[in-house]
């Protein structure tokens, strides 16, 4: 800082006033200040600015899959609106794993951000005690976790589940099959209690045999349905609780030699609309508002960064929509009362 002053000629308080934006600077002291920077080729130090006002301008944000197209639109969301505020967002995917989700958490709070957005994964006891030392606020997006009291948005899982669900129920199918996740995360446990309830209310078994469980991704779908249609009495219907294992669900469906949903039909959690649509048959899906939830973790955070710190913590929970496309077939009576 000394060298741009002296290349301006002005006092170094001149300078550290116009950098900091602490004080007000002439236009001609400005201009003079500036040219001086380009010239020797000055650059801030952001972390002994920092330091001084207490704040980097940076957000740490956690999700489990990025290349799930979920959470690749609900970055881009939070990425914009945190943009808009002058934030940048340090972003770090765990892929589901527990430790990796504990050791970058504790790598951005050491790169001090100003707060956190956490997709938590596994169980919550460690990311509690990170989050209860963290002098940061932090909103959990997607998952709420159980002791970790703070701002939460999430969707109503078991609602859209008992849906989409009832929707194959009375469509006549009765041996409903569903592939899901770990039940280490909320929206994992709420879907298949969706699927039971909904199972239940008409006046279906809950039969373990049709449930399935994988790990959110593509190979993990194909070897769940690879299972389902070699039993005996194979579904009528899956139900795929993410996007990536329907993929692997339908490559199944296709490599045995089946054609959905002409001998079976499926729908999925999720609607990454252009992939959904590019399916032959096109998917029904459990549609998730991305934009709202994306903006309303943003602005959860930001109203905390703006000095809100002491309101009670609030918990948003958004409505899916079911998206009835051509990937479900009617069966039985129902299939001849459509047809005639």
């Amino acid at each position: 800082m000394l060298h741009v002053a002296e290349a301006a000629r002005v006092s170094v308080a001149t300078v550290s006033a116009l950098i900091n934006g602490t004080a007000t600077v002439s236009p001609e002291l400005t201009q003079r200040i500036e040219q001086a920077i380009r010239d020797i080729g000055y650059k801030r130090n952001a972390i002994a600015r920092s330091l001084k006002m207490g704040t980097t301008r940076t957000i740490g944000l956690t999700v489990p899959h990025i290349t799930n197209p979920f959470f690749t639109d609900v970055v881009s969301v939070i990425q914009q609106a945190f943009d808009r505020a002058g934030y940048a967002v340090m972003l770090c995917c765990t892929d589901e794993d527990l430790n990796t989700q504990d050791e970058q958490i504790r790598l951005l709070l050491d790169r001090m951000v100003d707060g956190l957005i956490v997709a938590r994964v596994g169980d919550g006891g460690i990311l509690k005690g990170i989050v209860e030392q963290a002098d940061v606020p932090v909103v959990l997006l997607d998952r709420v976790c159980e002791g970790v009291d703070t701002d939460t948005v999430v969707l109503d899982n078991r609602s859209a589940v008992f849906d989409a669900i009832t929707y194959l129920a009375n469509l006549g199918h009765r041996r409903i099959a569903y592939i899901t996740g770990s039940f280490d995360i909320s929206p994992m446990h709420d879907r298949m209690e969706g699927y039971r309830d909904a199972l239940q209310a008409a006046g279906l078994a809950v039969e373990d045999e049709l449930v399935r469980f994988g790990n959110f991704h593509e190979v993990d779908g194909y070897n769940a349905t690879m299972q389902l249609l070699s039993l005996r009495d194979r579904p009528t219907a899956i139900f795929s609780a993410n996007n990536p294992m329907v993929i692997g669900t339908m490559k199944a469906i296709r490599d045995i030699g089946l054609r959905c949903p002409e001998d079976i039909s499926v729908a999925c959690f999720d609607d990454f609309l252009p992939w959904a649509a590019a399916f032959q048959p096109q998917l029904t899906t459990v549609a998730q508002p991305v934009q709202a939830i994306g903006e309303q973790a943003a602005n959860l955070l930001l109203d905390r960064l703006a000095g809100n710190r002491e309101a009670p913590p609030r918990k948003l929970m958004l409505k899916g929509r079911l998206m009835i496309r051509n990937s479900c077939h009617p069966l039985g009576a129902i299939a001849r009362s459509v047809s005639a």
